[in-house]
């Protein structure tokens, strides 16, 4: 399929082909960050990723994707023994706010400095989880939010955002507890985005984008779970 340079969107909600993106993933310029436009993308596997608070909104769609399968996780000896260790009090959906704000103060994945998550970003998240499609899990220690992370679900689809944490290991031991509650749920993969040494660690791969697009519109077809989320 011929590539060509990111779309300017306009006021309807519509996206152009997630495999017309350019080499670095970028597909589309504009628009807002309304629940049904942030849900439209993810149905088709693009995501938000803005450069800076002022700029227009950007929308991604990378080939290939990382994925991580809940049933190919792999936790190490040490980290299994904190799991174990009840050091962390690991909860869902407890303190969606409170966890995208320790996200938006970790420095962005790409400079090591500014945020991503923007004022829009966050509260758009914020919507998202009181109609109940975004969800954290989170950490505790001692009474204190420690660590955590959070994304959407679609389907039998999780669409990882962000982590972050103020102790070590607290935002592993959160994300290993949720995968593991997700794979009893049925769902079929988390959507990481882009590569980090700590998901491959866990178990996370590239898969080409046409492969993850064709396993995600099977994972969409899954009744999926709805929230306020809690631990079975």
């Amino acid at each position: 399929m011929r590539r060509r340079g990111p779309v300017w969107l306009g006021p309807r909600i519509e996206f152009p082909l997630p495999e017309t993106a350019g080499p670095g993933g970028l597909l589309a310029v504009g628009g807002d960050l309304s629940p049904e436009r942030l849900l439209a993308a993810y149905r088709r596997g693009i995501f938000p990723w803005p450069w800076a608070e002022t700029e227009p909104m950007l929308w991604w769609c990378p080939d290939p994707r990382f994925v991580l399968y809940p049933d190919e996780m792999r936790v190490s000896r040490s980290l299994e023994q904190r799991i174990r260790s009840g050091r962390f009090d690991v909860r869902l959906d407890t303190a969606f706010e409170s966890v995208v704000e320790g996200c938006a103060a970790t420095p962005r994945r790409d400079s090591g400095t500014e945020t991503w998550i923007t004022t829009g970003m966050k509260e758009a998240y914020v919507r998202l989880h009181a109609l109940g499609h975004a969800h954290s899990a989170e950490a505790w220690r001692q009474g204190r939010l420690v660590g955590g992370l959070y994304g959407v679900a679609l389907g039998g689809a999780f669409f990882g955002e962000s982590m972050f944490h103020t102790e070590t290991d607290a935002s592993k031991v959160a994300f290993v507890r949720l995968v593991r509650q997700l794979a009893l749920w049925g769902f079929r993969l988390v959507d990481c985005q882009l590569e980090t040494p700590h998901l491959r660690s866990l178990g996370a791969r590239a898969v080409p984008r046409k492969r993850f697009l064709a396993e995600l519109a099977e994972s969409l077809a899954l009744p999926g779970h709805g929230g306020p989320w809690t631990f079975a």
